[in-house]
């Protein structure tokens, strides 16, 4: 009998789509509908810190008057000089073209002139809504001004189940947030697949960093069990704020990762680094979209993975220099290294530009382990099957030392055990 589950048909989607027998534009998820709802959510935050359900929606809207009044609406000779622009831009008599459908939507976005409509979410709308709705409570952490903020929160997998959390995190002007997220399994493979039952784990981020906030976001996801994990984010950077996201995508059979923000403060930063391990039969999926509004504003792409056995993995980065944010820089890098022949990736770094005062720079390092290399090991007595083993543990044990807390250290040493016996006797003198 077929079974029925929630679809989500274009989640993580690029901005501008690429040719689509590439089939990477976008990703489904699919959510199984007898699926139940069981949020295992564990939240350490200090009580001065815990905000109402409304504090992100407030300080969005907060934000938005003090924009309006540094950016009045545009002037009837400028609406005019625009519509005359764009009619002779899609003339064919002179040489124009028909704008596309990512530069009509784009424009339609900007003309609303509301941060709320432009605000984004990594993995889409719809499935962020769904993953809120999942989670119950929300978890909104909020720093006052020139305070620093630090708080934990931990989701474990339930078999059979949807656990997800809600987080919105508000740092007002002047303040640093430092907040660290672990996903973990509460049932070991063996007893999930003993009883037929998988699950789902997912987290729903939206940050707020006002002008000279800084937010420091870990992320560490080392799920042992048959597990689906989906990590939606969205961003918001004012002036001169700083936003750093560290990713670190370990287990779980399929991962949806997305990650949207909005640089619409002059001088703000946002810095994404994500490590990655694919073994196996493992699904990764990953999704960044980062747009420059602001004057000067920086952004920095960097993923690092690892991929053996048949593992696939697609990722998708847009910068995208939206016109008006002069001096702005943004810059995307992946390295991957492919262990074994069977694994499929696919990377494509988009950069969009609509403004000539701008700098944007893309990269990607792509390679299989050299044979001189396989030769060296061999020659010392290591298989081929020793030598990939040793570069799987190799991401597993930086993982376990860039840990921010001990229940992402606990995940990942138990995920490492599983896949390599012994591994955990490498720390136990620590």
């Amino acid at each position: 009998m077929e079974t029925k589950t929630t679809t989500f048909e274009h989640a993580s989607a690029m901005p501008a789509a690429t040719w689509h027998f590439l089939k990477m534009n976008d990703t489904v998820i699919e959510i199984p509908e007898g699926l139940a709802i069981t949020p295992d959510v564990k939240a350490d935050v200090p009580w001065q810190a815990r905000g109402k359900e409304d504090e992100f929606e407030n300080a969005l809207a907060f934000a938005q008057e003090e924009w309006e009044k540094h950016h009045p609406e545009p002037t009837a000779e400028e609406i005019a000089e625009r519509e005359a622009f764009l009619a002779a831009e899609a003339d064919a008599t002179y040489g124009g073209t028909a704008q596309s459908r990512y530069q009509m939507n784009a424009d339609a976005v900007e003309e609303t002139r509301s941060l709320l409509v432009a605000f984004e979410h990594g993995t889409g709308d719809e499935t962020a809504a769904y993953l809120r709705y999942a989670a119950g409570d929300r978890i909104a952490i909020i720093a006052y001004p020139r305070q620093e903020v630090d708080a934990e929160v931990v989701v474990t997998a339930v078999p059979g189940a949807l656990s997800a959390a809600a987080i919105d995190v508000v740092a007002d002007s002047g303040s640093t947030v430092n907040l660290s997220i672990v996903v973990e399994d509460g049932a070991t493979q063996a007893e999930a697949l003993e009883n037929g039952l998988a699950g789902i784990t997912g987290t729903t981020v939206r940050v707020f960093a006002d002008a000279d906030a800084e937010v420091n976001i870990t992320r560490m996801q080392a799920i042992c069990g048959p597990f689906a994990d989906i990590d939606d984010m969205g961003l918001f950077a004012n002036d001169r704020a700083r936003i750093v996201v560290r990713q670190t995508v370990l287990g779980a059979d399929a991962t949806h990762t997305g990650l949207a923000g909005d640089l619409r403060g002059d001088s703000a930063r946002v810095d994404v680094d994500t490590r990655y391990l694919g073994r196996g039969t493992q699904v990764h999926d990953f999704n960044y979209s980062l747009r420059h509004h602001g004057t000067r504003t920086e952004c920095n792409l960097n993923a690092n993975g690892v991929l053996a056995g048949t593992c696939r993995k697609t990722l998708r980065g847009t910068i995208d220099l939206i016109r008006g944010a002069k001096g702005a820089q943004g810059s995307e890098n992946e390295t991957v290294l492919l262990v074994d022949e069977g694994v499929r990736n696919k990377t494509v770094p988009v950069i969009l530009c609509n403004e000539d005062d701008v700098a944007g720079n893309h990269g990607a390092t792509i390679g299989h382990i050299r044979e001189e290399q396989l030769f060296y090991l061999a020659s010392r007595g290591l298989s081929q099957e020793i030598a990939e083993r040793m570069f799987v543990s190799a991401v597993l044990e930086q993982a376990a030392i860039d840990a921010p807390c001990t229940a992402a250290r606990a995940g990942v040493l138990r995920l490492g055990e599983k896949l390599s016996p012994g591994f955990t006797s490498l720390f136990e003198d620590e």
